[in-house]
């Protein structure tokens, strides 16, 4: 997993390991490094999550220092 995944590139691969946990007759072997892949993309998703809202709590914060400004006007 050492490219870059989009947001969806890496829930479209989740869904897929957790389909193939569901679905499929995996060794216990296969079963925990699917699990284990499935719980990295989990991260980098809540990690992808947590950075946009970081920026939008930054956009609305800033657009109300602004609109307070104005507001003074």
């Amino acid at each position: 997993m050492g490219e870059e995944l989009t947001f969806e590139q890496a829930m479209q691969k989740l869904e897929t390991i957790a389909n193939e946990l569901e679905n499929d007759n995996l060794d216990l072997d296969t079963s925990v490094k699917k699990f284990e892949e499935g719980m990295k993309l989990s991260q980098k998703c809540n990690k992808i999550l947590e950075e946009a809202e970081k920026k939008i709590t930054i956009l609305v914060n800033g657009e109300e220092k602004d609109f307070d400004v104005n507001k003074a006007e």
